[in-house]
Protein backbone atom coordinates (compact mmCIF):
# COMPACT_ATOMS: atom_id res chain seq x y z
CA UNK A 1 0.00 0.00 0.00
CA UNK A 2 1.20 3.43 -0.93
CA UNK A 3 2.59 5.23 1.98
CA UNK A 4 0.76 8.90 2.26
CA UNK A 5 2.50 11.90 2.44
CA UNK A 6 2.59 13.75 5.71
CA UNK A 7 1.63 17.37 5.01
CA UNK A 8 3.83 18.43 7.95
CA UNK A 9 6.86 16.92 7.00
CA UNK A 10 10.04 17.77 6.00
CA UNK A 11 10.75 17.93 2.10
CA UNK A 12 13.55 18.86 0.30
CA UNK A 13 14.09 18.90 -3.75
CA UNK A 14 17.00 18.47 -6.28
CA UNK A 15 17.55 20.04 -9.43
CA UNK A 16 20.00 18.66 -11.78
CA UNK A 17 20.84 19.33 -16.00
CA UNK A 18 21.55 16.23 -17.74
CA UNK A 19 22.73 15.82 -21.21
CA UNK A 20 19.16 15.80 -23.01
CA UNK A 21 18.77 19.70 -21.47
CA UNK A 22 21.93 20.89 -23.95
CA UNK A 23 19.29 21.30 -26.70
CA UNK A 24 17.10 23.40 -24.88
CA UNK A 25 19.41 26.01 -23.45
CA UNK A 26 20.85 26.52 -26.79
CA UNK A 27 17.21 28.00 -27.67
CA UNK A 28 18.27 30.41 -24.21
CA UNK A 29 15.73 28.07 -22.05
CA UNK A 30 16.82 28.18 -18.42
CA UNK A 31 16.18 24.70 -17.85
CA UNK A 32 17.06 24.66 -13.80
CA UNK A 33 13.96 27.52 -13.30
CA UNK A 34 11.70 25.51 -15.67
CA UNK A 35 12.03 22.31 -13.26
CA UNK A 36 12.16 24.18 -9.88
CA UNK A 37 8.58 25.59 -11.17
CA UNK A 38 7.31 22.34 -12.05
CA UNK A 39 8.18 20.87 -8.34
CA UNK A 40 6.63 24.22 -6.84
CA UNK A 41 3.80 23.33 -8.59
CA UNK A 42 3.74 19.62 -7.29
CA UNK A 43 4.43 20.42 -3.98
CA UNK A 44 1.01 22.48 -4.10
CA UNK A 45 -0.79 19.99 -5.35
CA UNK A 46 0.31 17.45 -2.55
CA UNK A 47 0.30 20.34 -0.20
CA UNK A 48 3.40 20.08 1.55
CA UNK A 49 6.23 22.36 1.53
CA UNK A 50 9.79 22.33 0.48
CA UNK A 51 12.34 23.45 2.99
CA UNK A 52 15.65 23.52 0.98
CA UNK A 53 16.49 22.95 -2.55
CA UNK A 54 19.81 21.11 -3.70
CA UNK A 55 20.42 22.79 -7.13
CA UNK A 56 23.69 21.11 -8.79
CA UNK A 57 25.40 23.61 -10.86
CA UNK A 58 28.50 21.51 -12.24
CA UNK A 59 28.23 18.67 -14.41
CA UNK A 60 29.05 15.22 -13.75
CA UNK A 61 28.71 11.79 -14.12
CA UNK A 62 29.85 10.26 -10.64
CA UNK A 63 28.65 11.49 -7.24
CA UNK A 64 32.37 12.76 -6.59
CA UNK A 65 32.37 15.08 -8.67
CA UNK A 66 28.23 16.72 -8.16
CA UNK A 67 28.94 18.17 -4.48
CA UNK A 68 25.18 19.14 -4.09
CA UNK A 69 24.51 15.14 -4.34
CA UNK A 70 27.48 14.62 -1.87
CA UNK A 71 25.17 17.16 0.77
CA UNK A 72 22.05 15.56 -0.33
CA UNK A 73 23.09 12.48 0.25
CA UNK A 74 24.62 13.30 3.85
CA UNK A 75 21.41 15.11 4.51
CA UNK A 76 19.48 12.32 3.74
CA UNK A 77 21.62 9.79 5.79
CA UNK A 78 20.72 11.88 9.05
CA UNK A 79 17.31 11.60 8.77
CA UNK A 80 16.86 15.08 7.99
CA UNK A 81 13.76 14.84 5.36
CA UNK A 82 10.69 12.85 4.76
CA UNK A 83 10.78 12.95 1.48
CA UNK A 84 12.55 14.52 -1.53
CA UNK A 85 11.24 15.84 -4.89
CA UNK A 86 13.10 15.28 -8.04
CA UNK A 87 11.66 15.65 -11.60
CA UNK A 88 13.00 12.19 -12.40
CA UNK A 89 14.74 9.51 -10.49
CA UNK A 90 17.37 9.55 -13.16
CA UNK A 91 18.43 13.25 -11.59
CA UNK A 92 19.54 11.65 -8.55
CA UNK A 93 22.30 8.62 -10.22
CA UNK A 94 22.93 7.90 -13.50
CA UNK A 95 26.38 6.67 -12.93
CA UNK A 96 28.24 3.56 -12.24
CA UNK A 97 26.55 0.56 -10.73
CA UNK A 98 28.59 1.99 -7.46
CA UNK A 99 26.62 5.29 -7.53
CA UNK A 100 23.31 4.21 -7.88
CA UNK A 101 24.00 1.25 -5.16
CA UNK A 102 24.66 4.32 -2.94
CA UNK A 103 21.86 6.53 -3.80
CA UNK A 104 19.12 3.47 -3.36
CA UNK A 105 20.75 2.49 0.27
CA UNK A 106 20.74 6.00 1.14
CA UNK A 107 16.89 6.65 0.89
CA UNK A 108 16.30 3.14 1.57
CA UNK A 109 17.51 2.83 5.27
CA UNK A 110 16.59 6.76 6.08
CA UNK A 111 13.17 5.50 5.06
CA UNK A 112 13.31 8.71 2.61
CA UNK A 113 10.41 9.15 0.11
CA UNK A 114 11.01 9.98 -3.89
CA UNK A 115 8.68 12.23 -5.38
CA UNK A 116 8.48 12.35 -8.75
CA UNK A 117 5.59 13.85 -11.06
CA UNK A 118 4.83 10.65 -12.21
CA UNK A 119 5.06 8.29 -9.55
CA UNK A 120 6.28 8.33 -5.22
CA UNK A 121 8.76 5.59 -4.59
CA UNK A 122 8.57 4.03 -0.93
CA UNK A 123 11.84 2.70 0.04
CA UNK A 124 10.08 0.48 2.47
CA UNK A 125 8.11 -0.71 -0.29
CA UNK A 126 9.41 -3.80 -1.87
CA UNK A 127 7.80 -3.50 -5.08
CA UNK A 128 8.55 0.79 -5.40
CA UNK A 129 12.33 -0.40 -4.49
CA UNK A 130 12.78 -2.78 -7.37
CA UNK A 131 10.68 -0.11 -9.89
CA UNK A 132 13.15 2.42 -8.69
CA UNK A 133 16.66 -0.01 -8.97
CA UNK A 134 15.60 -1.08 -12.62
CA UNK A 135 14.75 2.66 -13.51
CA UNK A 136 18.24 3.23 -12.57
CA UNK A 137 19.76 0.72 -14.38
CA UNK A 138 17.68 1.47 -17.51
CA UNK A 139 18.85 5.06 -16.67
CA UNK A 140 22.64 4.19 -16.74
CA UNK A 141 22.23 1.80 -19.97
CA UNK A 142 20.65 5.03 -21.60
CA UNK A 143 23.82 7.19 -20.69
CA UNK A 144 25.98 4.93 -21.98
CA UNK A 145 23.94 4.54 -25.39
CA UNK A 146 24.29 8.51 -25.41
CA UNK A 147 27.83 8.41 -24.37
CA UNK A 148 28.66 6.45 -26.98
CA UNK A 149 27.03 8.04 -29.83
CA UNK A 150 28.74 11.27 -29.27
CA UNK A 151 32.19 9.35 -29.14
CA UNK A 152 31.07 7.55 -32.46
CA UNK A 153 30.30 10.95 -33.29
CA UNK A 154 33.74 12.92 -32.42
CA UNK A 155 35.71 10.22 -33.47
CA UNK A 156 34.14 10.31 -37.33
CA UNK A 157 34.53 13.95 -37.24
CA UNK A 158 38.38 13.40 -36.45
CA UNK A 159 39.01 10.92 -38.99
CA UNK A 160 37.56 13.42 -41.48
CA UNK A 161 40.13 15.61 -40.42
CA UNK A 162 38.00 18.23 -38.67
CA UNK A 163 38.70 20.02 -35.51
CA UNK A 164 36.43 19.39 -32.57
CA UNK A 165 38.30 21.34 -30.06
CA UNK A 166 36.47 23.94 -28.49
CA UNK A 167 38.76 26.91 -28.79
CA UNK A 168 41.87 27.19 -31.42
CA UNK A 169 45.12 26.61 -30.67
CA UNK A 170 47.86 29.30 -30.28
CA UNK A 171 48.69 30.86 -34.07
CA UNK A 172 45.67 29.24 -35.43
CA UNK A 173 41.97 30.29 -36.05
CA UNK A 174 38.44 28.23 -35.30
CA UNK A 175 36.69 28.70 -38.83
CA UNK A 176 33.03 26.69 -39.66
CA UNK A 177 33.42 24.49 -42.72
CA UNK A 178 31.57 25.64 -46.03
CA UNK A 179 28.84 23.49 -47.17
CA UNK A 180 29.44 20.84 -44.20
CA UNK A 181 29.13 20.25 -40.95
CA UNK A 182 31.98 20.64 -38.22
CA UNK A 183 35.12 23.25 -38.13
CA UNK A 184 38.88 23.04 -39.61
CA UNK A 185 41.58 25.59 -38.37
CA UNK A 186 42.80 28.87 -40.59
CA UNK A 187 46.45 30.25 -39.49
CA UNK A 188 46.45 33.39 -37.72
CA UNK A 189 48.18 36.30 -39.46
CA UNK A 190 49.41 37.52 -35.78
CA UNK A 191 50.50 34.91 -33.94
CA UNK A 192 51.30 32.24 -36.69
CA UNK A 193 54.84 33.46 -37.12
CA UNK A 194 55.44 33.59 -33.53
CA UNK A 195 54.33 29.77 -33.55
CA UNK A 196 57.05 29.27 -36.26
CA UNK A 197 59.81 31.06 -34.29
CA UNK A 198 58.95 28.86 -31.05
CA UNK A 199 59.41 25.50 -33.37
CA UNK A 200 63.25 27.23 -34.75
CA UNK A 201 64.14 28.77 -31.23
CA UNK A 202 63.63 25.09 -29.62
CA UNK A 203 65.39 23.41 -32.03
CA UNK A 204 67.78 25.28 -33.07
CA UNK A 205 68.58 27.86 -30.41
CA UNK A 206 69.37 31.94 -31.50
CA UNK A 207 72.54 33.07 -32.75
CA UNK A 208 74.30 35.06 -30.43
CA UNK A 209 76.42 38.21 -30.88
CA UNK A 210 79.83 36.57 -30.90
CA UNK A 211 78.56 33.62 -32.96
CA UNK A 212 78.20 31.19 -30.37
CA UNK A 213 74.24 29.63 -30.09
CA UNK A 214 72.17 30.06 -26.99
CA UNK A 215 70.05 26.97 -26.62
CA UNK A 216 66.63 27.52 -25.81
CA UNK A 217 64.65 25.25 -22.99
CA UNK A 218 60.93 25.67 -22.82
CA UNK A 219 61.93 28.02 -19.69
CA UNK A 220 63.95 30.56 -22.08
CA UNK A 221 61.58 30.47 -24.52
CA UNK A 222 58.70 31.56 -22.28
CA UNK A 223 60.85 34.32 -20.88
CA UNK A 224 61.67 35.65 -24.54
CA UNK A 225 58.31 35.55 -25.22
CA UNK A 226 57.20 37.72 -21.95
CA UNK A 227 59.85 39.98 -23.48
CA UNK A 228 58.64 40.53 -26.40
CA UNK A 229 55.00 41.51 -25.01
CA UNK A 230 53.58 38.09 -26.70
CA UNK A 231 50.39 37.21 -24.78
CA UNK A 232 49.39 33.59 -24.22
CA UNK A 233 46.22 32.17 -25.27
CA UNK A 234 45.17 31.82 -21.58
CA UNK A 235 46.83 33.80 -19.05
CA UNK A 236 48.87 37.03 -19.09
CA UNK A 237 52.39 35.25 -18.85
CA UNK A 238 54.14 32.11 -20.65
CA UNK A 239 55.25 29.01 -18.77
CA UNK A 240 57.08 26.22 -19.22
CA UNK A 241 54.30 23.73 -19.78
CA UNK A 242 52.50 25.62 -22.27
CA UNK A 243 55.03 25.87 -24.18
CA UNK A 244 55.93 22.43 -24.28
CA UNK A 245 52.43 21.95 -25.09
CA UNK A 246 52.23 23.89 -27.76
CA UNK A 247 55.13 22.06 -29.22
CA UNK A 248 54.57 18.61 -28.77
CA UNK A 249 50.72 19.32 -30.30
CA UNK A 250 50.42 17.62 -33.74
CA UNK A 251 48.05 20.49 -34.81
CA UNK A 252 50.66 22.17 -35.89
CA UNK A 253 52.37 20.02 -38.27
CA UNK A 254 48.97 19.36 -40.06
CA UNK A 255 47.10 16.59 -38.15
CA UNK A 256 44.33 15.74 -36.09
CA UNK A 257 44.69 13.57 -32.91
CA UNK A 258 42.00 12.03 -30.65
CA UNK A 259 42.64 9.99 -27.73
CA UNK A 260 46.39 11.29 -27.21
CA UNK A 261 45.57 10.48 -23.04
CA UNK A 262 43.36 8.39 -21.52
CA UNK A 263 41.83 7.78 -18.11
CA UNK A 264 42.61 4.76 -15.95
CA UNK A 265 41.27 3.70 -12.23
CA UNK A 266 44.14 3.38 -9.80
CA UNK A 267 43.18 1.98 -6.03
CA UNK A 268 45.54 4.31 -3.54
CA UNK A 269 44.96 3.50 0.12
CA UNK A 270 41.42 2.04 -0.71
CA UNK A 271 40.38 4.91 -2.75
CA UNK A 272 39.94 4.83 -6.33
CA UNK A 273 41.19 7.63 -8.47
CA UNK A 274 41.37 8.16 -12.00
CA UNK A 275 45.09 8.80 -13.23
CA UNK A 276 45.60 10.70 -17.00
CA UNK A 277 48.43 8.42 -18.83
CA UNK A 278 49.00 8.58 -22.83
CA UNK A 279 47.78 6.53 -25.12
CA UNK A 280 50.19 4.60 -27.46
CA UNK A 281 46.95 3.74 -29.45
CA UNK A 282 45.70 7.39 -30.25
CA UNK A 283 44.17 8.00 -33.39
CA UNK A 284 46.22 10.72 -35.66
CA UNK A 285 44.82 11.61 -39.08
CA UNK A 286 45.98 14.40 -41.35
CA UNK A 287 43.94 17.38 -41.38
CA UNK A 288 41.58 19.31 -43.32
CA UNK A 289 43.87 22.63 -42.21
CA UNK A 290 47.48 23.32 -44.07
CA UNK A 291 50.72 21.54 -42.49
CA UNK A 292 52.24 25.21 -41.27
CA UNK A 293 55.49 23.22 -39.70
CA UNK A 294 57.15 21.17 -41.67
CA UNK A 295 57.90 17.76 -40.17
CA UNK A 296 61.81 17.85 -39.76
CA UNK A 297 61.10 20.75 -37.44
CA UNK A 298 58.56 19.76 -36.00
CA UNK A 299 60.65 16.52 -34.90
CA UNK A 300 63.72 18.19 -34.15
CA UNK A 301 61.98 21.11 -31.58
CA UNK A 302 60.29 17.70 -30.08
CA UNK A 303 63.77 15.63 -30.04
CA UNK A 304 65.28 18.89 -28.57
CA UNK A 305 63.33 19.51 -25.84
CA UNK A 306 63.26 15.26 -24.78
CA UNK A 307 66.95 14.70 -24.93
CA UNK A 308 68.03 17.50 -22.99
CA UNK A 309 67.43 17.06 -19.11
CA UNK A 310 67.18 19.89 -16.81
CA UNK A 311 71.07 20.51 -14.98
CA UNK A 312 71.46 22.24 -11.99
CA UNK A 313 73.83 24.83 -14.24
CA UNK A 314 72.60 28.40 -15.55
CA UNK A 315 71.53 28.40 -18.61
CA UNK A 316 74.54 31.07 -19.34
CA UNK A 317 77.06 28.94 -18.12
CA UNK A 318 78.58 25.67 -19.39
CA UNK A 319 79.07 22.74 -17.02
CA UNK A 320 82.52 22.32 -16.39
CA UNK A 321 82.12 19.07 -14.08
CA UNK A 322 81.80 16.28 -15.65
CA UNK A 323 81.59 14.17 -12.29
CA UNK A 324 78.54 16.32 -11.01
CA UNK A 325 75.83 14.66 -9.79
CA UNK A 326 77.43 11.58 -9.22
CA UNK A 327 80.34 11.85 -6.73
CA UNK A 328 79.15 11.42 -2.80
CA UNK A 329 81.26 11.86 0.46
CA UNK A 330 81.66 8.45 1.96
CA UNK A 331 81.86 10.31 5.58
CA UNK A 332 78.99 12.26 5.40
CA UNK A 333 76.83 11.77 2.71
CA UNK A 334 77.21 14.89 0.99
CA UNK A 335 77.75 15.27 -2.85
CA UNK A 336 81.00 16.40 -3.69
CA UNK A 337 81.80 19.74 -5.33
CA UNK A 338 84.54 21.10 -7.73
CA UNK A 339 86.68 24.03 -6.68
CA UNK A 340 88.12 25.54 -9.56
CA UNK A 341 92.02 26.43 -10.26
CA UNK A 342 93.27 29.29 -7.75
CA UNK A 343 96.27 31.15 -6.59
CA UNK A 344 97.11 27.92 -4.25
CA UNK A 345 96.24 25.06 -6.80
CA UNK A 346 96.18 25.61 -10.55
CA UNK A 347 94.46 22.45 -11.04
CA UNK A 348 90.37 21.98 -10.21
CA UNK A 349 89.54 19.87 -7.26
CA UNK A 350 87.02 17.51 -5.83
CA UNK A 351 86.10 17.99 -1.96
CA UNK A 352 83.31 18.17 0.18
CA UNK A 353 81.25 21.18 0.70
CA UNK A 354 80.92 19.80 4.42
CA UNK A 355 83.02 22.56 6.80
CA UNK A 356 82.95 20.12 9.51
CA UNK A 357 83.63 16.99 7.16
CA UNK A 358 87.29 15.99 6.99
CA UNK A 359 87.30 14.33 3.93
CA UNK A 360 90.79 15.88 1.88
CA UNK A 361 89.81 16.37 -1.57
CA UNK A 362 92.00 15.32 -4.35
CA UNK A 363 92.43 16.27 -8.48
CA UNK A 364 89.86 16.28 -10.04
CA UNK A 365 91.62 14.73 -13.15
CA UNK A 366 93.15 12.13 -10.78
CA UNK A 367 89.54 11.25 -9.82
CA UNK A 368 88.43 11.03 -13.31
CA UNK A 369 91.36 9.00 -14.57
CA UNK A 370 90.81 6.71 -11.33
CA UNK A 371 86.93 6.31 -12.71
CA UNK A 372 88.17 5.26 -16.24
CA UNK A 373 90.53 2.73 -15.68
CA UNK A 374 87.78 1.29 -13.07
CA UNK A 375 85.17 1.14 -16.28
CA UNK A 376 88.29 0.09 -18.82
CA UNK A 377 89.06 -3.18 -16.55
CA UNK A 378 85.59 -3.72 -15.63
CA UNK A 379 84.92 -3.54 -19.25
CA UNK A 380 87.50 -6.16 -20.04
CA UNK A 381 86.28 -8.79 -17.66
CA UNK A 382 83.19 -8.61 -19.42
CA UNK A 383 84.13 -9.44 -22.33
CA UNK A 384 86.45 -12.02 -21.73
CA UNK A 385 83.93 -13.52 -19.35
CA UNK A 386 82.16 -16.92 -20.68
CA UNK A 387 79.06 -16.16 -18.60
CA UNK A 388 77.12 -13.21 -20.45
CA UNK A 389 75.29 -11.98 -18.05
CA UNK A 390 74.09 -9.00 -19.93
CA UNK A 391 72.77 -11.50 -23.37
CA UNK A 392 69.27 -10.26 -24.44
CA UNK A 393 67.97 -13.82 -25.73
CA UNK A 394 65.86 -14.80 -22.35
CA UNK A 395 64.63 -11.66 -22.22
CA UNK A 396 62.60 -11.94 -25.37
CA UNK A 397 61.63 -15.27 -24.89
CA UNK A 398 59.88 -14.43 -22.02
CA UNK A 399 58.64 -10.77 -23.61
CA UNK A 400 56.99 -13.28 -26.46
CA UNK A 401 55.61 -15.57 -23.83
CA UNK A 402 53.59 -12.87 -22.08
CA UNK A 403 52.51 -11.49 -25.29
CA UNK A 404 50.84 -14.80 -25.82
CA UNK A 405 49.53 -14.99 -22.22
CA UNK A 406 48.15 -11.24 -23.46
CA UNK A 407 46.21 -12.62 -26.61
CA UNK A 408 44.77 -15.62 -24.50
CA UNK A 409 43.19 -12.84 -21.67
CA UNK A 410 41.96 -10.55 -24.29
CA UNK A 411 40.44 -13.60 -26.08
CA UNK A 412 38.76 -14.61 -22.20
CA UNK A 413 37.48 -11.18 -21.70
CA UNK A 414 35.60 -10.99 -24.71
CA UNK A 415 33.93 -14.09 -24.05
CA UNK A 416 32.78 -13.20 -21.09
CA UNK A 417 31.81 -9.45 -22.30
CA UNK A 418 29.82 -11.35 -24.92
CA UNK A 419 28.35 -13.69 -22.37
CA UNK A 420 27.63 -9.77 -20.49
CA UNK A 421 26.18 -8.51 -23.23
CA UNK A 422 23.67 -11.75 -23.60
CA UNK A 423 22.69 -11.26 -19.79
CA UNK A 424 21.38 -7.94 -20.58
CA UNK A 425 19.30 -8.78 -23.28
CA UNK A 426 17.71 -11.84 -21.41
CA UNK A 427 16.57 -9.16 -18.69
CA UNK A 428 14.97 -7.26 -21.02
CA UNK A 429 13.11 -9.76 -22.98
CA UNK A 430 12.09 -11.17 -19.45
CA UNK A 431 14.03 -14.36 -19.87
CA UNK A 432 16.14 -13.68 -16.77
CA UNK A 433 14.49 -12.17 -13.64
CA UNK A 434 16.19 -9.21 -11.69
CA UNK A 435 17.80 -11.71 -9.07
CA UNK A 436 19.23 -13.99 -12.18
CA UNK A 437 20.24 -11.25 -13.96
CA UNK A 438 21.98 -9.52 -10.77
CA UNK A 439 24.01 -13.08 -10.01
CA UNK A 440 24.63 -13.54 -13.32
CA UNK A 441 26.32 -9.69 -13.68
CA UNK A 442 28.55 -9.83 -10.54
CA UNK A 443 30.09 -13.30 -11.38
CA UNK A 444 31.10 -12.27 -15.33
CA UNK A 445 31.93 -8.67 -13.94
CA UNK A 446 34.22 -10.11 -11.53
CA UNK A 447 36.06 -12.53 -14.08
CA UNK A 448 36.44 -9.04 -16.56
CA UNK A 449 38.03 -7.32 -13.31
CA UNK A 450 40.37 -9.87 -12.83
CA UNK A 451 41.47 -10.90 -16.37
CA UNK A 452 41.63 -6.49 -17.05
CA UNK A 453 44.05 -6.37 -13.27
CA UNK A 454 46.05 -9.75 -15.14
CA UNK A 455 46.52 -7.82 -18.58
CA UNK A 456 47.13 -4.25 -16.72
CA UNK A 457 50.22 -6.48 -14.84
CA UNK A 458 51.49 -8.35 -17.51
CA UNK A 459 51.17 -5.15 -19.89
CA UNK A 460 53.52 -3.45 -17.02
CA UNK A 461 56.20 -6.21 -17.28
CA UNK A 462 56.53 -6.88 -20.86
CA UNK A 463 58.04 -2.55 -20.50
CA UNK A 464 59.65 -3.13 -18.05
CA UNK A 465 61.42 -6.23 -19.54
CA UNK A 466 61.73 -4.27 -22.99
CA UNK A 467 63.50 -1.25 -21.05
CA UNK A 468 65.69 -3.99 -19.64
CA UNK A 469 66.51 -5.59 -23.25
CA UNK A 470 66.95 -1.89 -24.58
CA UNK A 471 69.39 -1.04 -21.43
CA UNK A 472 71.34 -4.59 -22.09
CA UNK A 473 71.82 -4.14 -25.75
CA UNK A 474 73.10 -0.17 -25.11
CA UNK A 475 74.82 -0.52 -21.72
CA UNK A 476 78.42 -2.03 -23.12
CA UNK A 477 78.14 0.44 -26.56
CA UNK A 478 77.79 3.22 -24.13
CA UNK A 479 80.96 2.35 -21.68
CA UNK A 480 82.78 1.40 -25.03
CA UNK A 481 81.96 5.13 -26.42
CA UNK A 482 82.79 7.09 -23.73
CA UNK A 483 86.17 5.33 -23.01
CA UNK A 484 86.71 6.73 -27.19
CA UNK A 485 85.83 10.12 -26.66
CA UNK A 486 85.89 11.08 -23.16
CA UNK A 487 89.00 13.34 -23.91
CA UNK A 488 87.40 14.93 -26.68
CA UNK A 489 83.57 15.73 -25.49
CA UNK A 490 83.02 18.31 -23.66
CA UNK A 491 82.30 18.51 -19.54
CA UNK A 492 78.57 18.05 -20.37
CA UNK A 493 78.61 15.67 -22.52
CA UNK A 494 80.80 13.27 -20.21
CA UNK A 495 78.34 14.21 -17.62
CA UNK A 496 75.52 12.93 -19.63
CA UNK A 497 76.71 9.69 -20.07
CA UNK A 498 78.48 8.85 -16.57
CA UNK A 499 75.17 9.04 -15.32
CA UNK A 500 73.44 6.28 -18.09
CA UNK A 501 76.23 4.05 -16.82
CA UNK A 502 76.44 4.88 -13.54
CA UNK A 503 74.27 5.13 -10.33
CA UNK A 504 76.51 6.76 -8.11
CA UNK A 505 80.44 7.32 -6.95
CA UNK A 506 81.29 7.44 -2.82
CA UNK A 507 84.87 8.86 -2.30
CA UNK A 508 86.83 8.64 0.89
CA UNK A 509 90.37 10.27 1.42
CA UNK A 510 92.19 10.01 4.94
CA UNK A 511 95.74 11.77 4.52
CA UNK A 512 96.68 14.38 2.24
CA UNK A 513 99.70 13.91 -0.58
CA UNK A 514 103.28 14.83 0.49
CA UNK A 515 105.02 17.41 -1.94
CA UNK A 516 105.74 15.82 -4.84
CA UNK A 517 103.10 12.67 -4.82
CA UNK A 518 100.45 15.08 -6.77
CA UNK A 519 99.42 12.35 -8.76
CA UNK A 520 99.46 9.73 -5.72
CA UNK A 521 95.59 8.86 -5.85
CA UNK A 522 95.66 7.29 -1.94
CA UNK A 523 91.78 7.79 -2.16
CA UNK A 524 88.78 5.08 -2.41
CA UNK A 525 86.24 4.92 -5.02
CA UNK A 526 83.29 2.80 -4.87
CA UNK A 527 81.81 2.90 -8.22
CA UNK A 528 77.98 1.56 -8.63
CA UNK A 529 77.26 0.72 -12.41
CA UNK A 530 73.42 1.15 -13.77
CA UNK A 531 74.04 -2.64 -14.47
CA UNK A 532 70.75 -3.71 -16.11
CA UNK A 533 69.81 -6.80 -13.93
Amino acid sequence: MQRTLPIDGRYCAYLRKSRADRDSELRGEDVLARHRSLLEDLASKMGITISKWYCEVVSGDTIDSRPEMQHLLSDVDDGLWDGCLVVEVERLARGNTKDQGIVAESFKYSDTLIITPVKTYDPDDEFDEEYFEFGLFMSRREYKTINRRLQRGRIASVKEGKFIGSTAPFGWIKVKLPHDKGYTLELDPVTSPILYDMYTWSANGILQPDGSVLKMGHDLIAKKLDSLGVKPSVGAKWSKSTVSDILANEINAGYVTWGKYKYVKVVSNGTITEKRVKNPDYIKVKGLHPAFIPEDLFRAANRSRKEHEWNAVPYNLRLQNPLSGLVYCKKCGQMMTRLGPNCRNKYATLKCPNRYCDNISSPLFLVEEKLLDFLRHWLEDYEISDDNVLSALPIQAEIDSKHASIRQMENEIAGFQKQLNNAYDFLEKGVYTLDVFRERQVILKKNIHELEDSLKNIRKEISGLEALRSQRESFIPKIHHLLDTYDSNTAEMNNQILKEIIDKITYVKDSANRRGQLTHANFILEIYPKLPS
